[in-house]
């Protein structure tokens, strides 16, 4: 094994790491926020999609000895997939599942998939079915079958992301989709390029650009969409507007704040409250005063008819007495 190779085994673990990396941030944030509002989920349609299609692909043709050997003798050795490929091709499977999963529990208001997206989806899964019966039925060889699909997956990267660029545009902002996942993303899509010509370089053979056009493609697109997300996130909506980007930290800080404020509210209708008995005993208070002030009222005015009345009796018999 030359020195090229050794050197182009180690880039391609580095890009798997970067590539692998960049869906933890989304999923972490979404689980964070309880909330994936800002996430587009046309973009996950697609990106499951895409992932499905090239876990086959690279799968096929690293194990698969009649695909390789088809390839061989189309394009000559060796064959563009490494078992890092193959790693990150189902771990990008893995987490995008997971990712879809949380948006069927956390928060996710109006947002729906479009009748666009859920229509082109369903035409892609067709086609891959009826390439997958042409394939065992010996229309199309095995190779054919697996380019195709790694065309479609190259087709899904180059549309996946533009349902989430536009709503970005849409929002004037980047709330609730994570920007790291885009610089691991780059960082990725920068090593795999470079894996490819360090292999072209210790091979000499210029079909490997040619043999696997969808990691060329995957590397370039990603490299493109990435420098508009980071344009978008950093230059066009960089300061928040009414419903603008706030990070991880200021999302905390907020709700931290809205606690704080609840509990203030809370304490306030405490003493409130409070303030309401002592309100409400001192008017028992003044209430009951009252009846007692009217009770002795009342035992007086008794006392007074009382007395009235023995002094009218005692006067009545002083009379009676006198005129005797």
């Amino acid at each position: 094994m030359s020195a090229l190779s050794i050197i182009s085994t180690i880039i391609g673990w580095i890009y798997f790491a970067c590539w692998s990396l960049s869906f933890y941030p989304q999923v972490i944030l979404n689980y964070r926020k309880k909330s994936v509002i800002g996430l587009s989920f046309d973009f996950l349609l697609f990106n499951i999609t895409g992932y499905a299609c090239y876990s086959v692909f690279n799968s096929v043709l690293y194990f698969d000895r009649l695909v390789k050997n088809e390839y061989y003798d189309k394009y000559g050795p060796p064959i563009p997939v490494q078992q890092s490929d193959i790693a990150f091709a189902i771990h990008g499977f893995v987490l995008t599942a997971i990712t879809i999963i949380q948006c069927f529990i956390y928060e996710r208001g109006n947002q729906k998939n479009s009748r666009i997206g859920i229509g082109l989806a369903i035409l892609i899964w067709i086609s891959l079915i009826v390439m997958t019966i042409l394939g065992f039925s010996n229309v199309f060889t095995w190779l054919w079958v697996i380019n195709y699909f790694s065309y479609v997956k190259l087709f899904i990267t180059f549309i996946k992301y533009i349902p989430q660029a536009y709503l970005n545009f849409k929002n004037k902002s980047t709330s609730g989709w994570s920007v790291h996942n885009v610089l691991l993303d780059f960082s990725g899509g920068v090593l795999s390029l470079l894996q490819m010509f360090l292999d072209v370089a210790d091979s000499g053979n210029w079909n490997i650009f040619t043999g696997d056009p969808v990691k060329l493609g995957l590397s370039l697109f990603s490299i493109a969409f990435d420098i508009l997300f980071i344009i978008q996130h950093y230059i066009l909506y960089h300061k928040p507007a009414a419903k603008g980007y706030q990070n991880l930290n200021e999302n905390n800080n907020d709700d931290n704040n809205n606690n704080n404020n609840n509990n203030n509210n809370n304490n306030n209708n405490n003493n409130n409250n409070n303030n309401n008995n002592n309100n409400n005993n001192n008017n028992n208070n003044y209430n009951n005063n009252n009846d007692n002030y009217y009770t002795n009222n009342s035992d007086y005015n008794n006392n007074n008819n009382t007395n009235t009345s023995d002094q009218i009796i005692i006067n009545d018999n002083l009379i009676g007495e006198d005129g005797e």
